[in-house]
């Protein structure tokens, strides 16, 4: 058996960050980070198109919880010790800069990730915690007032421990024979499924959009990008993760509205559609888009309103400029199915909320088990708010356990 003082289980951001802090606040404790896999930090290295999407440029507590769908309550308290303005301060410690695009994500300045991980693996170096990879855990117990982690090649024991693997299954289930409760995971970053003739050969394209699932209360509005494949975009990424839990229930069997010009609703856009036909009657309908959306999309739901490309506003019948304000306001798509977004796989699911004290992110069943990232049922919007808890969690919890020990 080796002995470390408080062992880490998962060579992730929230593992690292946590590590790193904890040997920060006390550089006395024997610390290690155990990877079950050949390398560490590998979804850091994948984030945001390999340039690391490290948080965003939201400063205000409430305003930044409300980017997540499971955790809002509970980060609220965190989030007012270590938030935003102390990850780029933490950072910028450390040389490492970030910079703030206009949509409000942060990335190093390099636009690489690896500049992250380079910061990691340094601080780990000079503080002296132990890296051991290809260490996949077979089990976890407690021992009198040790705890004990098998793993495939060595035994260890800890006074301390904290589990930030994410949604490793095999934790999951480690964690259950423990005692706490998990909430399966389901997908929570998805884009949508759709074959519809109003969106084929449009791949690409991107204009703002409000989108609402009937009947559910579900509704989100932002950019949307059509796909080979469907829809993508925030406005449909923000839409998944809300309704993950619906969505999963359902198959990713179900209908959406699509409001291609958020603010108007078909009355409002019918009065335009009306004072366009008496000002432009001579003009070809499809020639020239109206409220500035994309001109092939514009086509497009011309035609699906039965209106011919050689058809001018003159001759426009009432029930086709009803059918238009329709196609333009509350055009109905059928979802057949869903894909992941890029390769950041997100999950909602994790450990119960309610078994967790937020106040150090310390398991209520036992005092010296603390739990930091996505191995909680807290996931966020896609933009930094999942990296944002991360380096939250990582922090609260080396906070948490410097102050038990000293």
């Amino acid at each position: 058996m080796v002995h470390y003082d408080v062992l880490v289980v998962g060579g992730g951001a929230a593992g690292f960050f946590t590590a790193i802090n904890l040997a920060n606040f006390n550089p006395e404790l024997k610390i290690a980070i155990l990877e079950r896999g050949k390398t560490v930090l590998s979804k850091v290295k994948i984030s945001g198109g390999g340039r690391c999407n490290v948080t965003h440029a939201e400063f205000i507590p409430k305003d930044l919880t409300r980017n997540y769908p499971r955790g809002e309550k509970e980060l609220l308290g965190p989030f007012h010790h270590f938030m935003t303005g102390d990850t780029i301060g933490w950072f910028a410690e450390r040389s490492v800069e970030l910079k703030t695009e206009e949509d409000g994500r942060m990335f190093p300045v390099t636009d690489s990730s690896e500049t992250i991980i380079d910061c990691f693996l340094s601080e780990t170096r000079r503080l002296g915690i132990e890296v051991l990879t290809g260490q996949p855990v077979k089990n976890i117990w407690k021992e009198n007032e040790y705890w004990c982690i098998e793993s495939i090649k060595t035994n260890f024991t800890c006074d301390k421990l904290v589990i930030a693997t994410g949604s490793n299954p095999k934790m999951w289930d480690i964690l259950k024979k423990l005692g706490h409760k998990m909430v399966n995971a389901v997908p929570s970053l998805f884009t949508f499924n759709i074959k519809d003739t109003r969106i084929k050969n449009l791949a690409g394209i991107s204009t703002f959009a409000e989108v609402k699932i009937p009947n559910s209360g579900l509704e989100s509005e932002g950019p949307l990008l059509i796909t080979h494949w469907g829809m993508s975009g925030p406005g449909i990424l923000k839409l998944s993760a809300w309704g993950a839990r619906e969505l999963n229930d359902c198959d990713y069997q179900f209908s959406i509205f699509v409001n291609w010009v958020p603010g108007f609703n078909p009355d409002t856009i019918l009065e335009g559609l009306r004072s366009i036909k008496k000002s432009s009657a001579k003009q070809k309908v499809s020639k020239y888009a109206q409220f500035e959306l994309p001109k092939r999309l514009w086509v497009k739901l011309v035609t699906a309103a039965a209106i011919s490309g050689d058809e001018v506003w003159a001759n426009v019948s009432k029930t086709q400029l009803d059918q238009l304000a329709f196609q333009l306001t509350k055009g109905e798509f059928t979802v057949n199915g869903k894909s992941t977004f890029k390769d950041e796989f997100v999950t909602a699911g994790g450990v119960d909320l309610k078994e967790i004290d937020f106040k150090s992110f310390r398991s209520k069943k036992y005092k010296s088990l603390y739990l930091a990232g996505e191995v909680l049922n807290i996931d966020a919007l896609t933009g930094g708010f999942n990296f944002q808890n991360a380096w939250t969690g990582g922090y609260m919890v080396a906070k948490a356990i410097a102050g038990d020990i000293s």
